[in-house]
């Protein structure tokens, strides 16, 4: 199925990094969290990607093509100019790259891909988060209930420790934990062909117009995702993304 990533915003939370390059190609263990992402979807089989461009998207057309160019060894002749590439293990991936304005809201930007897409249903997704869902699980989900679109649930950990009462007394205190209540959009939507009805290019957000409207239609499934989910709006969301990472304990690392 193709794959759709938003990569187009300022993210001005994380203005130390986004300053010089845009936030999905923020790094995480040398690689950016886009690279993350794309290895996620095509380690379930999804290799055909539609990139969003916007803001600084010349870096990530920069960064693929010498991803393509630079991977594995070569050999330059100088007097020729001839160049040889040797022992490429380039993924096997598919990436268009699509401009689609610099200060677009999402959904305008997903209905700019809509003639690239074949009229097939699609996945879409955030270029800042990532998670270790089980997309074979989302795509079956998401066929059960028939309806158009159908958007992932997240509970997001909460930035300060839980409290536990017990009259008085702490009953119990928990470092960080998962929220217990309030589901927020995680990213990894499935959109039937009839979703872009819902979008259009001018002026449309993904989430406040298409989202509440398909909603509103009850035409929106919601697959609840329990598990490790992380988006990366700050530099603390880095910083705790690199820890992961950099110790091994990555749980989006679902691919060899």
């Amino acid at each position: 199925m193709k794959v759709v990533l938003l990569a187009g915003g300022l993210g001005t939370r994380l203005a130390e990094e986004t300053e010089i390059r845009p936030k999905p190609m923020v790094e995480i263990g040398g690689k950016p969290i886009l690279w993350h992402i794309m290895k996620h979807y095509a380690h379930y089989g999804h290799n055909e990607f539609y990139i969003a461009l916007g803001y600084k998207g010349e870096y990530i057309k920069r960064y693929f093509l010498d991803y393509l160019s630079l991977n594995g060894s070569m050999s330059i002749n100088l007097a020729s100019g001839k160049v040889e590439s040797r022992n490429r293990d380039s993924e096997d991936w598919v990436i268009n790259l699509v401009d689609t304005g610099f200060d677009t809201p999402t959904g305008s930007r997903v209905q700019r891909l809509r003639p690239l897409l074949d009229n097939e249903p699609v996945m879409v997704t955030y270029g800042d988060g990532v998670c270790d869902m089980d997309l074979d699980a989302l795509l079956k989900f998401h066929k059960s209930h028939g309806k158009l679109a159908t958007v992932t649930a997240v509970r997001p950990p909460s930035r300060f420790g839980e409290l536990l009462f017990d009259g008085d007394m702490v009953s119990q205190f928990t470092e960080k934990p998962q929220i217990h209540e309030g589901w927020i959009n995680g990213g990894f939507l499935v959109l039937e062909p009839g979703a872009f009805e819902y979008l259009h290019e001018k002026e449309c957000s993904l989430e406040a117009d298409a989202l509440s409207r398909l909603s509103a239609d009850r035409q929106l499934g919601a697959y609840k995702h329990q598990n490790f989910w992380q988006c990366m709006d700050t530099l603390r969301d880095k910083r705790l993304l690199e820890n992961l990472w950099d110790t091994d304990r990555a749980p989006w690392k679902v691919w060899a």
